[in-house]
């Protein structure tokens, strides 16, 4: 410490040389670049801090340097600056659009760009590149991986995958060369590629940023890393696994800054809150959540529990793995190598007197027995399903089974979702409906398009050109009725003779998708996407 004076005044609205006023423009076209060197673009992403400049004493030595600071008052990120750059610190506030451009302007900083340079560093054949690939030891690899500017690439991928919003990173290699992807909005991003001759030290930098034993590259790993980004803290789930031309590398990036746990947020339409509202507040039974990997599933449970919760309640979760912390609720992660499983994590759940219990996932009878059973107890238990619709969930938990009576007694909602990419709110604009779309629609669901057709997202620079910016669920919530909870027990399962018990209001999937296409926050096209797996059941044949 000692470089940063905590005392000091923050210089306001300075330009370079401690007075004036200076845009965001002005900023730019004056930084210094060589200033800016000092910390790297890792650094300066991490600190939130650009090196702007040095202020000269009258004997042309630079007395202290001058950082544009997203949060000048973060000393600690201050006096990290001053101890890299060997200089005190003017702190300069500046917004986050600000700060954005001048990591632009002050290192080109994009990975494609740091790959490019790493490639041009080596005169090696594809033929070469191959061969040595295979050759490497673990010891080489781990000296490859420290080298500053590779840490700075990696850094670099990571750091660029959670800015634009990406929930998953793909390295994956193959014969000739190694690919890096973005998931963005559910759909995969192919990105400028790393030159091949760097995969073993990409991987293995990966690998130790997440704990990973670099040494075994033949069996699959699962890691974990934790990091600060622009102040708060990410956590990226590490998975690789070995195929034929090396180690495939994926980490899920669980930012939870970057997502709501609020039910409308996440897309879902007062009708189905209030119904939502209801199943959460009740003192005990059952609540099941359906879909694919993917879906959402576990983010709606997150935002039922941060509904319901009071500190007068207990709630635990028993999950594969936790994905979010909870303030304020007890989360446990299975862990099947030391015998904790979803049964035997749910019965040693039962003696802590919960008063709120979700599992991550029923699986087996097993755990649907035990679960069914907390229900009728007197707990109110919350978990996921693998069906594509809500009604067929009631028949898998049969097919486990669970007993007819049991599962219409403490059964009480059921809600089915997917996730579609939701319309740029900067570019949206009226379309036509295309005729081969129009096909598919039902008589009725085109009608919901006749006054001015459909929307779309033009393409700009918030949606990067895609038309799209986020996501949004489509839900699909059954209400269990008396007359739903008589058919199960009489055995009459069939998804078209419950739906026939269903409210007279009862919306499907589709018809919830079509609804928000028609409100402009999604596409016709990402609904019949989304929820072709989820068509209505068709009647019996009489």
């Amino acid at each position: 410490m000692g470089n940063v004076n905590p005392d000091e005044p923050v210089v306001v609205g300075a330009g370079l040389n401690g007075s004036g006023n200076g845009s965001s423009g002005e900023l730019v076209s004056k930084l210094d670049v060589e200033a800016a060197a000092l910390v790297g673009a890792d650094g300066a992403v991490r600190l939130r801090a650009v090196p702007l400049g040095f202020e000269v004493g009258d004997d042309g030595k630079r007395t202290r340097l001058i950082a544009a600071m997203v949060d000048p008052s973060d000393l600690e990120a201050a006096d990290e600056l001053a101890v890299l750059c060997g200089l005190p610190v003017v702190r300069r506030p500046v917004s986050a659009q600000e700060f954005e451009a001048l990591v632009r302007k002050a290192f080109g900083a994009t990975a494609a760009q740091m790959a490019a340079r790493l490639a041009g560093e080596s005169e090696q054949t594809e033929d070469e590149l191959l061969a040595n690939l295979q050759a490497v030891e673990a010891d080489d690899v781990q000296r490859m991986a420290e080298q500053p500017t590779l840490i700075n690439l990696v850094n670099l991928i990571i750091l660029e995958a959670i800015r634009a919003r990406a929930s998953d990173i793909h390295i994956e290699p193959f014969e000739r060369r190694l690919t890096v992807k973005y998931r963005v909005d559910g759909v995969l991003r192919e990105q400028t590629s790393p030159p091949k001759h760097l995969q073993a030290a990409i991987t293995s930098r990966v690998k130790i940023m997440a704990g990973m034993n670099i040494a075994e590259r033949y069996v699959p790993q699962d890691g974990h890393i934790t990091l600060r980004f622009e102040g708060r803290k990410v956590d990226i789930r590490v998975s690789t696994v070995p195929t034929i031309y090396g180690e495939s590398v994926v980490m899920r990036i669980l930012d939870k800054d970057s997502i709501s746990l609020d039910l409308e947020t996440l897309g879902m339409r007062e009708r189905d809150i209030q119904t939502m509202d209801r199943l959460v507040g009740l003192p005990h039974g059952m609540v099941l959540v359906t879909g694919p990997t993917g879906s959402g599933k576990t983010t709606t449970l997150y935002a039922a529990l941060m509904k319901l919760y009071d500190p007068s309640r207990k709630i635990i979760t028993i999950e594969d793995p936790v994905e979010y912390e909870l303030g304020g609720v007890n989360q446990i992660p299975v862990n099947p190598a030391r015998g904790l499983t979803f049964a035997s994590g749910l019965r040693s759940i039962l003696r802590q007197d919960p008063d709120v219990i979700m599992v991550g996932e029923v699986r087996d009878g097993e755990t649907a027995d035990i679960s069914v059973r907390a229900a009728l107890t007197g707990h109110l238990i919350f978990s996921t399903l693998h069906t594509n619709d809500a009604v067929s969930a009631i028949g898998r938990l049969l097919d486990m089974d669970v007993e007819p009576f049991l599962v219409a007694s403490v059964l009480e909602g059921i809600l089915a979702q997917r996730l579609g990419r939701r319309i740029c709110a900067s570019c949206a604009e009226r379309a036509p409906l295309d005729e081969a779309v129009q096909h598919r629609l039902r008589a009725d669901e085109l009608a919901m398009f006749d006054a001015g057709g459909s929307w779309r997202g033009r393409g700009c620079d918030e949606c990067e050109g895609s038309g799209f910016r986020g996501r949004i669920g489509y839900y699909e919530l059954l209400d269990l009725t008396p007359a739903m909870r008589a058919a199960i027990t009489s055995g009459r399962t069939g998804a078209h003779e419950l739906l026939a018990t269903a409210k007279s209001d009862h919306v499907t999937m589709r018809t919830d998708g079509l609804v928000k296409a028609s409100d402009g926050l999604t596409t016709v096209e990402e609904v019949l996407r989304a929820t072709q797996d989820a068509e209505e059941p068709e009647a019996p044949a009489p």
